[in-house]
């Protein structure tokens, strides 16, 4: 089915950088600014070949590809020498990101990320694996042209037999010409939307046709599954559950109790259709409505829990929200304080890129002091093995574990 792809023939196009640009590109950033231009030869389409030259010397300095939509006007594929952007080249950067992932993949683990963006070298294209079958998310058409060179190398080296396409929502509407939607499948055939896989032993399922993301947020494996290690025996209070990533861990490996909180009934559903793809003894508890207010009721109930984790969404998505994005990460800090029992376990992680690791443990800190309990900091976690950072803007998944009154 991949003739369903339109075949488009990316132009190439000469781009002088400014000096500020050319600083950039020489330190490896991925990101080309559209202010950071100083001259483009002809005007691009998303997805032409942007060959970029060096303020001062005119030498070719990389490859990148242009995206007219986006204040990111070049997105970097190459430094250094011009390259044919030919299936050699992305067979062969998809070889290298597949090595980083060979330690995770013998883990009783069949779920991973397979291509995290600019990460590893596929600006806006995120490849995930479920199982056997391959989801694409694009957050920009400038992958259309090659899309036709890129898959077949995923198949391969993945093993998968169905290829489905997820769009984001500005690419969707620019792709309103082409025969492409959200969902479609690829390559072969998608009996059920909704498909189990393993994480470190423990089964769950994703809907990779309507799930969030690509059906499943992975890059906190790492840390549901030592969560789920720290509460054997324990009760447990997972915030912003969505689909039970944390909770499903904690009884599979023995939690007594587990309360798992989410705004979605929807979500808890699944949460607990995620519980019974395993085996546990422990009680699995749901309450939907808003994380704030849900809190701040069981701790006028007096309920406390000996492991309390909080996975908030992303707070801060547009710079303007930074501020009340740090207020909000300090009222979860001081409301799982109050609701983590004597010498328990309180979990507080972040995916807001904007606030940094040293901004968000920071807030952390302050916010327990402000509590009155003794804490002492257990450990700092960060991205999993399948989600490698490769610029500074592409870290944002930090999570801290602070044992109380040690």
């Amino acid at each position: 089915m991949l003739s369903s792809i339109p075949k488009i023939l990316p132009q190439t196009l000469a781009v002088k950088l400014t000096v500020a640009g050319e600083r950039s590109v020489r330190q490896g950033h991925p990101w080309v600014f559209s202010e950071s231009i100083e001259k483009c030869n002809k005007e691009g389409r998303p997805g032409d070949i942007a060959i970029v030259f060096s303020h001062k010397t005119n030498k070719v300095m990389g490859i990148g590809l242009y995206d007219p939509q986006s204040p990111i006007r070049i997105k970097m594929l190459h430094w250094g020498s011009s390259v044919t952007l030919n299936e050699a080249f992305f067979t062969e950067k998809i070889a290298r990101a597949f090595s980083l992932r060979n330690e995770l993949l013998q883990t009783h683990t069949n779920a991973y990320r397979l291509l995290f963006g600019e990460n590893d070298g596929f600006p806006s294209l995120i490849a995930d694996v479920y199982g056997t079958v391959l989801v694409l998310k694009l957050y920009s058409a400038i992958w259309l042209p090659y899309l036709s060179l890129v898959i077949p190398s995923l198949l391969a080296i993945s093993q998968c037999e169905t290829a489905v396409l997820r769009l984001g929502r500005n690419v969707e509407k620019e792709l309103k010409e082409f025969p492409l939607r959200d969902g479609k499948v690829l390559v072969g055939n998608l009996d059920n939307e909704t498909l189990p896989f393993m994480e470190h032993g423990v089964h769950f399922s994703a809907n990779v046709i309507k799930g969030h993301k690509t059906g499943y947020f992975l890059d906190h494996r790492h840390n549901r599954k030592r969560a789920g290690e720290l509460a054997v025996g324990k009760t447990m209070l997972d915030v912003f559950a969505y689909a039970g990533g944390f909770s499903v861990h904690a009884l599979a490996r023995g939690a007594k109790e587990v309360t798992s909180v989410d705004i979605s009934e929807q979500a808890l559903e699944l949460a607990h259709e995620n519980g019974k793809l395993n085996h546990y003894t422990g009680i699995h508890t749901t309450l939907a409505g808003d994380a704030f207010e849900v809190l701040r009721e069981l701790i006028q109930q007096k309920r406390t829990f000996e492991v309390v984790v909080i996975d908030p969404p992303s707070f801060a998505k547009s710079a303007k929200e930074i501020t009340l994005a740090q207020k909000k990460y300090a009222q979860l800090a001081q409301l799982g304080a109050q609701l983590t029992a004597r010498k328990g376990l309180l979990v507080l992680a972040s995916c807001s890129s904007r606030i940094t690791a040293d901004v968000f443990f920071g807030i952390n800190e302050e916010a327990l002091r402000a509590s009155g309990r003794k804490f002492r900091l257990v450990e700092k976690t960060f991205h999993d093995s399948d989600h490698p950072i490769g610029f500074p803007e592409g870290a944002y998944l930090k999570c801290g574990y602070y044992r109380l009154d040690p």
